[in-house]
């Protein structure tokens, strides 16, 4: 599938696992992938929503905070039980706070589990970082691979992504963008016509 993906793909998939980075969190959920859409100020997405991608940061931070690297994973189900607390007056982020300034740093970290050896490319691999996608994210990008075959083109481009993202629509960011008030309908419409224009 990712032999189909376009430069700019590619760098939307970079960008998300920058983005991870930069929040300080240890997967790249939907929201990581909508603020590396937004990256380019001039590119579709931003165009189509008029959203700029140091709001969206701010909103995603707002919503489900930032951790330290070897904190706990935060699904995109548990992004948007987070949301849920944190609009009736519960911030996780200040609950952890709280507990690790009672109990010590770490308290909340359950003990890793012993590791079997491993070979020398695997550990590599870990050593460079890696981040791993959401399952809702992987299935986000599956649907952008759908998108382009529905729309009969032999490559994956930004735009497709997005569609992908709108068509699974219960991601973190799908909340987003329903939040500041985004026309689902014509902003898929938007991406189509910009994508067939690129073909």
């Amino acid at each position: 599938m990712f032999e189909r993906f376009t430069a700019g793909a590619r760098a939307v998939v970079t960008g998300a696992q920058a983005e991870a980075r930069r929040l300080h969190h240890d997967h790249i959920g939907t929201e990581h992938v909508l603020l590396a859409l937004l990256a380019d100020p001039a590119g579709p997405v931003a165009r189509s929503t008029g959203l700029e991608a140091d709001a969206v940061r701010a909103e995603v931070l707002r919503r489900i905070g930032g951790h330290t690297e070897g904190g706990p994973v935060l699904s995109d189900a548990d992004a948007e039980d987070a949301a849920a607390l944190k609009a009736i007056g519960i911030d996780l982020a200040a609950v952890r706070e709280a507990i690790e300034a009672n109990f010590g740093a770490g308290a909340l970290h359950l003990p890793r589990p012993v590791q079997k050896k491993q070979g020398v490319f695997r550990k590599l691999y870990r050593t460079r970082g890696h981040i791993p996608f959401t399952d809702r994210n992987k299935k986000v990008l599956e649907l952008s691979l759908r998108e382009a075959i529905r729309l009969k083109q032999k490559f994956i481009a930004p735009e497709h992504i997005m569609l992908g993202l709108l068509r699974e629509g219960r991601g973190l960011a799908a909340l987003i963008l329903a939040d500041h008030g985004v026309d689902f309908d014509r902003l898929r419409a938007d991406l189509e016509r910009s994508v067939q224009a690129a073909a």
